[in-house]
């Protein structure tokens, strides 16, 4: 069996050096690439490949997003977060997105072999360097009610919460998510409302707060 593969990261040098190494072994080829979050889904609907490799932070939408969409129309697919980031808000958030498992970026090559291997006979991996953090105190999160203030929306709010934060106008989002203009209007007044957010500039402090957006991507 050959593990058909996409790749989600939003920096091209990764993406070619993972797939050259990937392509190297004899049971692995990358079928997609993918440079945002959005572009990650269309291809996984498109190629319903066995593995999605998903960086975090990614522009237009983030890898936790993505993956929720993803997991909610192939629940097979398997999602490796592959990330530079470890702490609270990304990890507890890509396992609560429905990963199958977490590595850092400064992880060996042969990890991320190991890793996709486990995950396509449906057992979980999780970086040695974040599993004892997490055995320690995020599994007991998993379990507790989500109060924060990226839950009290929905997935779509989270979108525009995104492209707002990315400094996107009104006209440019509804373009990128292929709705009308007064309807990014009505998400963003909603947003406000259930954030209590007073200003776009809120709204953006609350996006990098909660982990949706980075001030790097």
């Amino acid at each position: 069996m050959t593990i058909r593969i996409i790749l989600a990261d939003d920096h091209k040098i990764t993406r070619d050096g993972l797939k050259a190494l990937l392509e190297n072994q004899k049971n692995m080829t990358v079928v997609g690439e993918a440079e945002n979050g959005r572009k990650a889904v269309r291809l996984a609907m498109e190629l319903q490949p066995d593995v999605v490799v998903m960086d975090i932070n990614m522009p237009e939408l983030n890898g936790i997003e993505a993956t929720r969409q993803i997991k909610a129309e192939l629940p097979e697919a398997k999602i490796i977060a592959l990330s530079m980031y470890s702490d609270k808000r990304y990890v507890v958030g890509m396992l609560k997105a429905g990963v199958s498992g977490y590595l850092l970026k400064n992880c060996a090559f042969d990890e991320l072999v190991s890793a996709i291997s486990a995950v396509v006979k449906n057992q979980n991996y999780m970086s040695p360097k974040i599993a004892d953090t997490v055995m320690k105190g995020y599994a007991n999160i998993l379990e507790s009610d989500d109060t924060s203030p990226a839950s009290q929306l929905t997935a779509r709010e989270r979108e525009v919460l995104q492209l707002i934060a990315e400094g996107l106008k009104t006209k440019d989002i509804a373009t990128r998510i292929h709705v009308s203009i007064k309807t990014v209007e009505t998400h963003r007044q909603q947003m406000m409302r259930k954030l209590n957010a007073k200003s776009v500039a809120e709204l953006t402090k609350i996006a990098l707060r909660e982990g949706l957006t980075s001030l790097d991507t």
